[in-house]
């Protein structure tokens, strides 16, 4: 079963934690062992795994990144949005995260964040689940 969230971002770029709505999908499978992928289906948006506790995290990330891959440079991808592929290159499209006794199996700090960095706009979200 393929799950389709929807994640509205506010902002141009921002980390949305997602880690509560995954977990619900999972949940809803009914499976209890296996393994949780999540998958961004965008060239300007992917998914990560980080710090969920401390929102400076996820502050300082973006922030290097734009220090790393400014908005504004020589591209020759005329959009507008050329950092923003770059970006997404550099996180990935897709996390896959252990299932065990039907619940994520993350780290004490860990979440899962949807990686936006063309927004803001609402976002798809694929949860597949794989019972083994």
């Amino acid at each position: 079963m393929l799950i389709r969230l929807t994640v509205p971002t506010r902002r141009r770029e921002a980390l949305e934690e997602i880690t509560d709505r995954v977990a619900q999908a999972v949940r809803s499978t009914g499976v209890s062992e296996g393994v949780c992928f999540v998958i961004v289906p965008h060239t300007t948006a992917g998914v990560t795994l980080n710090e969920a506790a401390d929102p400076a995290v996820t502050a300082d990330t973006i922030n290097h990144l734009a220090e790393m891959v400014p908005r504004e440079g020589f591209w020759i991808h005329a959009e507008g949005n050329s950092d923003a592929h770059v970006k997404t290159s550099l996180y990935g499209n897709s996390v896959a995260v252990a299932i065990e006794a039907s619940e994520l199996v993350l780290g004490t700090w860990q979440g899962i964040f949807l990686s936006e960095f063309d927004g803001p706009r609402p976002r798809t979200v694929l949860v597949k689940v794989i019972a083994g």
